[in-house]
């Protein structure tokens, strides 16, 4: 008796388990990188995820050669079609990424949105762009979608309306460009300032001492964005 005693607490503690182990892999996680990157600048907070139990999408595209509408209708149903079906879909992104996630969300929609974690969005533009789009080799380096993220009346984000979505906005507070943060109001991450990072309708934003080309491989920042898939909130905010 003392044996099937036994058994019977293993097979109920292994059908306990199995349920919540389910639910989690048929979470699908849609990771998107910045301007002038590639899909490797996430690869560590793609294994965090990996191993957080989430199904994990790192999608390419090609951030410098066609306008943000274009990026957004290319590349977000792609990385959709590589999520589980009928899986509940979050998305990490990190600057331009979010916007294009934004973008597609203006025009459509997507069954079973979960959770969006932004890293160091333009969420209002940035004034680097106004400043430096006729600069010889600023379009070369930053393509058509670079030249659409500057704060004024033709800036695409500030066209894309607020979040109808649940959204939290991590936002960089440490700069190794001290000339890019001289064209920003302070603080900024040497890219975008803490101030455009905000957008209406999220449903929380913190701010952590990182750079914006490197905020994504931060230990905090990844806590942070697992905290808030798994959430709703950032982790010592003190919002919900």
């Amino acid at each position: 008796m003392k044996l099937a005693a036994r058994l019977t607490i293993v097979l109920i503690a292994l059908l306990l388990f199995v349920p919540v182990a389910s639910a989690r892999t048929k979470e699908c996680v849609i990771l998107l990188h910045g301007l002038a990157r590639t899909e490797n600048s996430m690869n560590k907070l793609a294994r965090a995820l990996d191993a957080a139990g989430y199904h994990t999408v790192n999608q390419p595209y090609e951030s410098t050669q066609h306008r943000i509408a274009d990026l957004a209708a290319a590349a977000i149903p792609e990385a959709l079609a590589r999520c589980p079906r009928h899986a509940k879909v979050h998305f990490v992104t990190h600057s331009l990424g979010g916007i294009l996630v934004r973008q597609h969300l203006r025009v459509d929609t997507i069954e079973d949105l979960g959770r969006v974690v932004m890293l160091g969005p333009p969420n209002k533009g940035s004034e680097v762009v106004d400043k430096l789009h006729r600069v010889p080799g600023f379009k070369l380096i930053n393509g058509p979608a670079g030249m659409q993220l500057g704060t004024g009346v033709l800036s695409v984000p500030n066209n894309l309306g607020p979040a109808k979505f649940e959204l939290g906005i991590i936002a960089g507070t440490r700069s190794i460009n001290l000339m890019l943060s001289n064209l920003l109001p302070n603080p900024d991450d040497g890219k975008v300032s803490v101030a455009s990072t905000k957008l209406e309708g999220m449903a929380d934003h913190i701010t952590l001492p990182v750079t914006h080309s490197f905020m994504m491989r931060n230990q905090k920042v990844i806590e942070q964005v697992l905290y808030f898939l798994e959430n709703g909130f950032f982790e010592d905010t003190g919002s919900q």
